[in-house]
């Protein structure tokens, strides 16, 4: 192997070590610093349980969290449902600042009326949205949300989906996510993070 060579291949080498060493400083939450804004979200256009209009500008002004669910889930919307409850009645005053959206990934079956009746049993702030096939998977789309109807038995069925709560600054920003296996502590510390900076 000639002297050219060599040095070819230690300036390869060197210019991996240097994206991956960059890569380890910035990422933080799972996004990298400058690519969430361009990556997540984008206009939509849903109901709420009462009936009113919400559009992507409902997420400006304040910081957000978002869970992308349905109410037949079974084991993980329920949970998540009744952790973000707890985590805005652990923020004290500063929960008012935050809004909370419960967004289905199953128009089909919840309706207005059906997220209404099933968000009475957590906190009152949470906010559902439902929606038109196309309106809804047009907010998927954005938010890059994973779903997947799964047959069941007869008629019935079950929907796969992604079970991280998105985290938006007051900006309407990409701003991180809470995992479902999150720690308890971790997850509030986050969103504690989150109205500070707003």
């Amino acid at each position: 192997m000639n002297l050219r060579r060599i040095r070819i291949l230690v300036g390869a080498a060197t210019a991996i070590l240097v994206v991956a060493l960059a890569l380890t400083v910035y990422w933080r939450d799972g996004v990298l610093p400058g690519t969430a804004a361009a990556t997540i979200g984008g206009p939509f256009a849903l109901t709420d349980q009462h009936g009113a209009t919400v559009t992507e500008a409902a997420l400006k002004g304040h910081p957000s969290a978002i869970f992308f669910g349905y109410t037949y889930c079974p084991d993980v919307c329920p949970t998540t449902l009744a952790d973000m409850s707890d985590w805005l009645q652990k923020l004290g005053p500063d929960g008012d600042r935050l809004k909370v959206y419960f967004v289905t990934v199953d128009p089909e079956r919840d309706t207005r009326e059906q997220l209404a009746a099933y968000l009475q049993a957590f906190d009152a702030r949470i906010t559902g949205l439902t929606g038109s096939r196309p309106a809804v998977d047009q907010m998927l789309k954005g938010f890059r949300v994973y779903s997947r109807k799964v047959p069941g038995e007869g008629d019935s069925y079950s929907m796969d989906h992604t079970a991280s709560v998105y985290l938006l600054d007051k900006d309407a920003a990409f701003a991180g996510t809470v995992d479902y296996k999150d720690d308890p502590d971790k997850a509030l510390a986050k969103l504690k993070q989150l109205v500070a900076g707003a």
